[in-house]
């Protein structure tokens, strides 16, 4: 049975997450890391959870460390994105079934986050809403540790700075001019190496401008990036000319959430950093973080994030928003903690690195929670050197200059290989012309859904795309006229239909990249019509006159000439399940019933609200 850990961490508005109410199965543990890991569709689920004021509450993840790292999720909330164009109400009616709500609108990311009923089902809201084609993505708000590992107040020399040449890049660019905003547990301002540097933040877990170190855990990350150099004490962060701007998202016991997360990225996107360092576990897999690193992005700046202490195979798929970085120890080996999978960019020192200590002392640190920070003050490095490389580039000349470990080429343990700090700021101050300004190659696009069909009501438009640099934003035309524009990926669009009138459209996708190279999909054709043809229900396993069983499973298939938008079971006129799309599951626990007849009756729904009903009588 997993256990149950409780910690507050109110909402930006300040009030609290509610309180977990009971324990999570191990089996659906693990049904929750398949979901979490298998999903190859634009939406991503997410259990829910209750926001209240009180003590916040996680459901603790029962899945091997080696899987997903997750500490666990805050109970009664999720992260949903509706997609672009899909009205205000339509979303309301989306949530209307759980009775969630909108709690806080990431507006930059055109995401929510939504509240729950305290006696909601996580996982199987989570399931539900995973087939509303409504939906961009809905997932977990999961709850994060550091990416730390022990520490031993050893005072060991600062063996990094050389191994990754930092002194030669210093020759160049010592970080000057440019903001690393530490989202962490705060930051020791008043250390020494740190005060010289320190410009002001914000605190997103008591929502005021409070930054003080709750952990100890930020103070160490942010000297590892830059404390200060030439002040006769300790030693010299990689960028010891960078101020830090210090951004606390986690609670005193060191955890924090991925909605918490990126809209700290947001906060200091808006407030003049140019690199976000964020030394946290499994943020590289959401969609709500990757869509805040995309928005930093947007701003010329980049996200670095640990890739992890598991010290296995994490199953995140890779992704171009923010970078991930794995750890290695002075002989350039990986680090045994540290993470590995598709999803890690780079590697770089993370044992035995020297770095302040809140209170004004020192210490020597594990984690790829320091290799993250080494990368984060390197990228700074390099726009203090060229201040108009964009956030391509940057990527670019880190994973082309790395030294190449493990096997040649990319790999799973090291990515494109161990940064080199001297190297990077040399390439970047030889560029005269950027990535973006010399791209003439614009992105592709297609429309994969629909494609040449009938359609009606709400209507999900699905697109394919890719390009050299990043497609930075989409927008659908409907017969000529722009409809929507999504700037956040995945692009995904909901074309509502229901107001139009019946005949002929045209859909075309357009496609932008930083360079403003257009890309133009081919033209689909679709007929809207009205839809008077209802779903039929192709199985149905309870039939008339049999004996159910103390636990009954209920099974329903159903199918459309458009779609099944929905199946409804209600047991003696009462609803107990709903299932969006063409299936249905439900165990019936019928130990407690009354003797006798009971009706089960179901209630298939297609997108123009036509609907099929049978109804059945069984004894108990």
């Amino acid at each position: 049975m997993p256990r149950q850990h409780q910690f507050s961490v109110p909402f930006s508005d300040n009030s609290h997450c509610g309180q977990l109410g009971d324990k999570l199965s191990f089996a659906r543990s693990l049904l929750l890391a398949a979901i979490l890991a298998g999903s190859a569709s634009v939406s991503h689920a997410a259990p829910s959870v209750s926001v209240q004021d009180g003590e916040g509450g996680i459901v603790q993840n029962a899945t091997p460390a080696r899987t997903q790292a997750f500490v666990g999720w805050a109970k009664g909330r999720l992260l949903i994105a509706p997609r672009a164009g899909l009205a205000v109400g339509e979303f309301e009616n989306a949530l209307k079934p759980h009775n969630g709500k909108s709690r806080i609108h990431l507006k930059k990311l055109n995401a929510h986050v939504v509240e729950l009923p305290e006696d909601a089902d996580e996982v199987e809201v989570m399931r539900e809403l995973k087939k509303d084609h409504r939906l961009k993505y809905v997932e977990l708000d999961m709850a994060v540790t550091h990416a730390a590992s022990v520490t031993d107040p050893s005072y060991s020399s600062s063996w990094a700075l050389p191994k990754i040449q930092a002194p030669t890049a210093w020759d160049s660019a010592n970080g000057s001019g440019v903001i690393i905003a530490i989202l962490d547990s705060g930051i020791d301002a008043t250390h020494p190496e740190l005060a010289p540097n320190i410009v002001s933040g914000w605190n997103f877990y008591d929502n005021n401008s409070n930054t003080s170190d709750v952990t100890g855990h930020g103070t160490k990350v942010a000297g590892t990036a830059a404390m200060a150099a030439n002040n006769s004490t300790g030693s010299a962060g990689v960028a010891w000319g960078a101020k830090i701007m210090p951004v606390r998202i986690g609670s005193p016991e060191g955890m924090t959430y991925w909605s918490i997360v990126a809209q700290g990225i947001n906060w200091a996107a808006d407030h003049g950093a140019k690199v976000v360092n964020c030394s946290f576990d499994n943020l590289s897999g959401s969609a709500t973080i990757q869509s805040a690193a995309q928005y930093m992005r947007s701003k010329g700046g980049v996200v670095v994030v640990a890739a992890g202490n598991s010290s296995g195979l994490v199953d995140i798929a890779a992704n171009d928003s923010m970078l991930s970085v794995a750890a290695t120890d002075s002989s350039d080996q990986r680090a045994s903690f540290s993470s590995y999978g598709n999803y890690v960019d780079l590697a770089a020192p993370g044992v035995s690195i020297y770095a302040p200590s809140m209170g004004g002392g020192y210490s020597s640190n594990w984690g790829t929670s320091f290799a993250s920070p080494i990368v984060a003050a390197t990228a700074a490095l390099m726009i203090s050197a060229n201040n108009n490389i964009s956030p391509a580039d940057i990527d670019q000349i880190l994973k082309s200059t790395a030294l190449d470990l493990g096997a040649a080429g990319y790999d799973i343990y090291y990515g494109a290989g161990r940064i080199d700090a001297a190297k990077a700021v040399t390439a970047a101050r030889s560029i005269i012309k950027t990535a973006i300004s010399l791209d003439t190659q614009a992105p592709d696009i297609l429309i994969t859904s629909p494609v040449g069909s009938k359609v009606s009501g709400s209507v999900p438009v699905d697109v394919k795309y890719s390009d050299n640099i990043g497609v930075s934003r989409v927008e659908l035309y409907v017969n000529g006229q722009k409809f929507a524009t999504d700037d956040n990926a995945p692009f995904a669009f909901s074309w509502d239909t229901s107001a139009l009138a019946n005949g002929a459209y045209t859909l075309v996708a357009y496609a932008y990249d930083a360079a403003g190279n257009i890309g133009v999909s081919p033209t689909v054709s679709v007929t809207i019509g009205s839809d008077t043809v209802a779903p039929v229900i192709s199985s149905f396993n309870l039939v008339d006159g049999m004996t159910v069983s103390n636990k009954q499973a209920i099974k329903v298939t159903a199918t459309d000439d458009q779609s099944v938008a929905k199946i409804v079971l209600s047991i003696d006129g009462k609803q107990v399940a709903t299932a969006y799309g063409n299936s249905l599951s439900y165990n019936w626990n019928t130990r407690n019933i009354a003797k006798g007849a009971h009706s089960a009756t179901v209630q298939a729904y297609d997108a123009a609200n036509n609907i099929t009903s049978k109804t059945v009588t069984v004894n108990k």
